[in-house]
């Protein structure tokens, strides 16, 4: 099989767990780029930090972000987009603005978040303060849901944090019995992700591969958690990161290292270094 395109997760598989790449990660990208391969960032995270990221590994394609919501090689134009629409948008920070959380609408120009403190430190200063690069703006206001009045505003995400499990839980149910035509995910117990319904990481590298007209079976997807599974299994090698979780291994076809023990780079020397270039392969199809 030819593979023509990379699909990267960020967090838990490109990433480290400090937060940092590994130099051999950025040459494993650029050896496969070499190849012909289209190599493309699939994460929850918003576009500017996915963009700047993909720059520094010299990624200079359409990336899928905010879990699927977004779809772009620039800020200021969208190929594909799945928002929530703006009285949703509202009647959902309306809603969870009555809860113990932090809300924070995670738009790919910027995010807006409430300053509402809830009883755990940890998510307090989390939410306080960001770690969002300088060009990505991002503002505090004492309620979203005023604010929102005022400026209607159609999210692709929202990100909520709460001070428990247990509280977390309550929220989703109650949104989920009071919403139509929205997806809840809870990350790590207490932090609820709400994005528009259809928006999923599977989704965005479907639409992808058929913007560029590259089969699923012609893919390779590189994830960690849970929300990477369905890109895992819909491509043509499905790989799971040694750090994810059990349903998730399960699910692909090949197990790589962890994030910490080159991962990405060992998988991608592994199973391209025999791979010709794509305009070669091309090539002797049609000399064929």
């Amino acid at each position: 099989m030819i593979y023509r395109l990379l699909a990267l997760n960020i967090d838990g598989t490109l990433l480290r767990s400090n937060g940092r790449l590994q130099p051999s990660t950025r040459e494993a990208i650029d050896f496969v780029q070499k190849k012909g391969v289209y190599v493309t960032l699939v994460t929850s995270r918003h576009f500017q930090t996915a963009k700047k990221l993909a720059k520094a590994l010299k990624i200079n394609n359409i990336l899928i972000t905010h879990s699927g919501a977004f779809i772009s090689d620039k800020v200021d134009r969208s190929l594909y987009e799945n928002r929530i629409s703006e009285e949703k948008t509202f009647n959902l920070v309306q809603v969870l603005e009555t809860f113990d959380c932090n809300v924070r609408i995670v738009h790919e120009r910027f995010s807006l978040g409430n300053r509402k403190k809830v009883s755990s430190n940890i998510v307090g200063k989390t939410l306080l303060s960001p770690t969002d690069p300088l060009f990505y703006p991002v503002q505090f206001v004492d309620s979203l849901g005023e604010n929102l009045r005022d400026e209607p505003l159609a999210a692709p995400k929202i990100e909520v944090y709460f001070s428990g499990k247990d509280l977390c839980t309550e929220a989703e149910k109650v949104l989920s019995d009071a919403f139509e035509g929205i997806v809840t995910r809870s990350k790590s117990g207490n932090v609820l992700e709400i994005t528009a319904k259809g928006v999923s990481k599977g989704n965005g590298l479907r639409w992808l591969g058929q913007y560029l007209k590259v089969a699923p079976e012609e893919m390779v997807a590189i994830g960690d958690s849970d929300d990477d599974k369905e890109m895992i299994e819909m491509a043509g090698l499905g790989v799971a990161m040694g750090n994810a979780p059990f349903e998730v291994k399960k699910a692909a076809d090949w197990i790589t290292r962890n994030n910490d023990d080159q991962g990405v780079s060992y998988m991608i020397k592994e199973h391209f270094r025999m791979q010709q270039r794509i305009e070669f392969l091309d090539k002797l199809k049609v000399d064929r």
